[in-house]
């Protein structure tokens, strides 16, 4: 911990680490339960993965919205989070976890340290950096026309747009590529893709150019990107694309980090957890991607689910006394509404 670390002794009866989408749920539902709560994050905005990667992207899982764009929703989220005022502490990168004889937790993190009653991980994937592209000569070009996200689709309107991989994220860019660029073309290192089969579908009836079983080898250019050389693993026939951008749908490496040192147990790079979303430490719970159990389906609308079970049994932590299911929020009188 640096020399400025603060102790903010005031205690809090909920920390919740990670500011996503089930985090913000997690802290809306916290205050439903008469509960003070902080959101602890390591990024600079709230939202999460939504926010800082794939804030164009649409969402179609999500109970309610037929689709909706990454950054709506991310809005939305905040918004009915801050309804019951939540202590909010951005740039902070938790460190240690400690449980005191009294029985409360300190979180410290980078800048400070944080005492609650309970603590609620919901860090997502943990820490995530882009998988690099496998042309060497990408990494000369990030910034300049090499992307590993879209920030504002409009960056793209009228241009040639090359996009690599195979799974949802890169199915994903490109069908939202398509509605402004020029032109896009989708390549995949195998013929067989692990988005979404409606997805898939929507891929191959739009005017997105897919070439299977071509990987990309160099990418070439001045002061900006210009062409592409691609190659057919099974022809090992080289071509080259003349396109404006590549965005990369390779996915991001996770990492829990310092949190893997808190005595939680995991499995894989998740915490396991009940189906109260109890940890193995004693007021330590989780939800969100950052968790496992059997069945276990990583989906934003999963983790809405997760985060009030989370905080309900929370709450009968903090106080025994207190019930386990507090009611409809339709009969709930602290909405201020």
């Amino acid at each position: 911990m640096s020399e400025n670390v603060q102790v903010q002794e005031n205690v809090t009866d909920m920390l919740i680490i990670g500011g996503g989408p089930t985090g913000l749920f997690a802290a809306f539902y916290a205050g439903l339960r008469n509960c003070s709560c902080k959101i602890i994050d390591s990024l600079p905005r709230l939202g999460g993965q939504l926010a800082m990667l794939y804030p164009e992207k649409y969402i179609y899982d999500v109970a309610g919205f037929p689709k909706i764009r990454a950054r709506d929703l991310v809005d939305q989220l905040i918004e009915q989070a801050m309804t019951f005022k939540p202590g909010v502490h951005l740039n902070e990168s938790v460190e240690r976890l400690v449980k005191r004889e009294d029985g409360l937790f300190e979180l410290h993190t980078n800048q400070s340290v944080h005492v609650g009653k309970a603590v609620i991980i919901c860090a997502g994937i943990g820490a995530f950096t882009p998988r690099p592209l496998p042309a060497e000569s990408a990494k000369h070009f990030e910034g300049r026309g090499v992307a590993y996200y879209i920030d504002k689709i409009d960056h793209y309107r009228g241009k040639r747009v090359l996009v690599i991989g195979g799974g949802d994220t890169a199915v994903d860019y490109a069908l939202m590529l398509e509605e402004v660029a020029d032109s896009v073309t989708l390549i995949h290192r195998r013929d067989g893709f692990r988005a979404h089969e409606d997805s898939v579908r929507k891929l191959f009836e739009s005017r997105v150019h897919v070439k299977t079983f071509y990987e990309l080898v160099d990418v070439q250019g001045g002061n900006w990107v210009e062409k592409a050389v691609i190659v057919n693993n099974q022809t090992k026939q080289h071509e080259e694309l003349e396109v404006d951008a590549i965005v990369s749908g390779l996915g991001f490496h996770a990492s829990l980090g310092p949190i893997k040192e808190w005595g939680l147990e995991i499995e894989k790079n998740d915490i396991v957890v009940n189906s109260k979303m109890e940890t193995n430490i004693p007021g330590v719970y989780a939800a969100g991607d950052v968790v496992t159990y059997p069945g276990k389906l990583k989906l934003i609308a999963t983790g809405f689910g997760e985060a009030p079970t989370a905080v309900n049994n929370a709450k009968t932590y903090i106080d025994p006394k207190a019930k386990l299911f507090p009611g409809h929020s339709t009969s709930m009188t602290n909405l201020g509404h």
